[in-house]
């Protein structure tokens, strides 16, 4: 169980407002007509929503110092980004995942606290920007159904073998147990999964075209997002600063033998076509500490028999019961649908990892003592209790959870292209972007 509620919610606590800056239409400014520039699916972008969110993206480059490229390059990048978010979130709906009302008022509150306000003052700060908050809701459904349909379709299905572990292991024990940690930025050409001969050369030419220009001097954050096709793209396709064993393999064998600064030569996955560039690296000392959780649980089964909505239901009872002085433990015992029911539903101590991300998410936000709203996780409705926390003196243990987690995040880049891609070229894309 892991889940992207702990990613999530930091990506939330980043948004915060600034990030949201939509472009105020100017008094006495003419509107420009509208008109359909992609269709994917069943579904539409138009202009006003392309210009929309390319304004509050060039906004955050300029803050952030990055050189831009000419618009109608950036435009072209842009509406890419959004094909393929609308491709996620069709995909989220088609299988059955949404963010019903609850749970985006859970975030929102979280987004607003983060700010140091009340919820009310938070609406009140984004009307003053001349942010709609009914459409600042929605970009934050979408944001966490993305979210939940990556956990799902990806991070969920990552296995780590007992042997992965041990030449983790092995090979940190010869490092002395420290590892450098290094900084990179990257540009991916995302090649097709079909893709013919001649589409790959083409695609590697347009690669080469663009470390020439890197190698001539131009700026790597401008062409990344001129030209990459990864989620990063238009944040200079920065992927931050991350232990060696936390970088996908291929990123990892190249800036090995960078000096900050160089590029490395042309790379080449399944994927596509590969430029890394090493910012920084500097020492770090040897496995991050892992925090344990004592946890308690109550499941209620969604299957053939029972529905979503009478499980959901049947857990907001149980969540009054206790709430009203009836003990979590009795009541697991006579409810819950799982192994540890005959325990009061504990779980013991468990490590980062160990749940389902749903339930870790979930886990993560709670207090000790506090009883947490049902969770959806894919084995139904959860209600979460922790009981204590504590963070562990190193043990084989320990060092085996970090070491899992290590690969884990290791393989999660490189299986989240792999599912975009297989998604994006399944779908029916017509750009319409020309038509002017």
């Amino acid at each position: 169980m892991k889940l992207w509620f702990r990613s999530a919610v930091f990506f939330f606590g980043l948004i915060g407002i600034a990030s949201a800056q939509a472009p105020r239409q100017v008094a006495g400014e003419p509107i420009r007509a509208d008109r359909i520039v992609a269709v994917v699916n069943d579904d539409v972008i138009t202009l006003h929503e392309l210009r929309s969110r390319l304004d509050e993206a060039v906004a955050q480059l300029q803050k952030q110092g990055t050189q831009l490229p000419p618009r109608e390059v950036l435009e072209r990048q842009m509406l890419e980004r959004m094909i393929v978010d609308k491709v996620q979130l069709q995909f989220a709906r088609d299988t059955g995942m949404r963010i019903d009302d609850s749970q985006l008022d859970q975030a929102l509150q979280r987004i607003a606290a983060g700010n140091k306000m009340s919820l009310a003052k938070f609406r009140e700060v984004l009307q003053k920007d001349g942010i709609p908050f009914p459409k600042f809701r929605e970009q934050i459904r979408e944001e966490m159904t993305i979210a939940r349909v990556r956990e799902r379709e990806v991070e969920n299905k990552i296995l780590i073998s007992e042997g992965e572990i041990d030449n983790y292991l092995t090979a940190d024990a010869a490092n002395g147990g420290a590892e450098e940690r290094y900084e990179i930025a990257h540009v991916l050409l995302r090649a097709p999964e079909t893709a013919s001969p001649e589409q790959l050369q083409k695609l590697k030419k347009k690669a080469e075209q663009v470390y020439e220009k890197l190698k001539s001097g131009e700026d790597f954050s401008k062409l990344a997002a001129a030209y990459s096709d990864a989620p990063d793209a238009l944040k200079g396709g920065v992927l931050g600063l991350r232990p060696l064993s936390r970088l996908p393999v291929l990123y990892a064998e190249a800036v090995v033998k960078l000096a900050p600064g160089e590029v490395a030569p042309l790379l080449r996955s399944p994927s596509g076509f590969h430029i890394v560039k090493l910012i920084s690296k500097s020492g770090s000392k040897g496995l991050p500490a892992v925090q344990q959780t004592h946890v308690r649980h109550i499941l209620i089964k969604v299957n053939e028999v029972v529905s979503e909505a009478d499980a959901k239901h049947k857990m907001e009872s149980l969540l009054d019961r206790i709430k009203n002085g009836e003990k979590f433990e009795e009541l697991a015992k006579l409810y819950s649908q799982d192994g540890t029911a005959a325990k009061g539903g504990d779980l013991g101590w468990i490590y980062p990892g160990d749940t389902v991300p749903e339930f870790e998410r979930a886990m993560n936000q709670l207090s000790p003592n506090v009883v947490s709203e049902p969770v959806r996780s894919p084995f139904g409705f959860h209600l979460i209790e922790v009981l204590e926390r504590r963070v562990q003196d190193a043990s084989n243990e320990r060092q085996r959870a970090a070491a899992k987690q290590a690969l884990r995040e290791r393989k999660m880049d490189e299986a989240y292209q792999d599912w975009l891609r297989q998604i994006r070229d399944t779908a029916y894309v017509e750009i319409r972007l020309e038509e002017r």
